[in-house]
């Protein structure tokens, strides 16, 4: 086929419109009426919200695109120095992991020698959970050990903190939980 020909359906606009100007094939000849009509998932988003990816305690960075507030798309953050917009498979499934109908929304709680689940509200569940950290330090608070040494401690608290902590909270968990006296405080995450 000659450069003034017309053409045909087999060599295809793709090709006569690279041939004839766009010779490296990445503009205008790479182009399908389809992909000039696509627009991007994030354009009609209302705003972005910085985010960190909570798999693990490497820290990508995620922009979270909400429109009328609920969250349309997550994707890798460019603007990271840890990731450079770029996603594990987990990180890139972010938004099934917030939007599942299979998500919990609620708070499972079996009480001792139940058989059942029952389901709390948030604000119950935060209640129990400091109303039992309170019990549990009063009842084994060491103030002095037996030759009178000032100990101030409790042994019967400790936290495990998991990988998708980030420094901040880390600092603030180790911060609460030296202030309650307890000395078992550790984190799985060493970045």
């Amino acid at each position: 086929m000659g450069l003034d020909e017309r053409p045909t359906r087999r060599s295809g606009p793709a090709l006569w419109r690279q041939l004839t100007g766009d010779r490296l094939g990445l503009g205008a000849a790479a182009q399908s009426r389809h992909s000039r009509e696509l627009r991007a998932r994030t354009a009609d988003a209302d705003r972005v919200v910085q985010s960190i990816c909570p798999y693990c305690a490497v820290g990508c960075g995620q922009k979270v695109y909400v429109k009328d507030e609920q969250i349309t798309q997550i994707e890798g953050d460019p603007d990271s120095p840890i990731s450079r917009g770029r996603l594990c498979p987990k990180g890139s499934a972010s938004k099934d992991l917030v939007t599942s109908p299979l998500r919990q929304q609620k708070v499972k709680y079996r009480r001792p020698g139940g058989t059942a689940w029952e389901e709390l509200d948030l604000e119950t569940a935060m209640d129990m959970i400091a109303d039992r950290i309170l019990t549990t330090r009063e009842r084994t608070w060491e103030a002095t050990d037996e030759d009178g040494q000032l100990l101030h401690r409790t042994l019967g608290l400790a936290w495990l903190g998991g990988a998708t902590l980030d420094t901040e909270e880390n600092y603030l968990i180790k911060k609460a939980f030296t202030a309650a006296g307890a000395v078992s405080i550790e984190n799985q995450a060493r970045i």
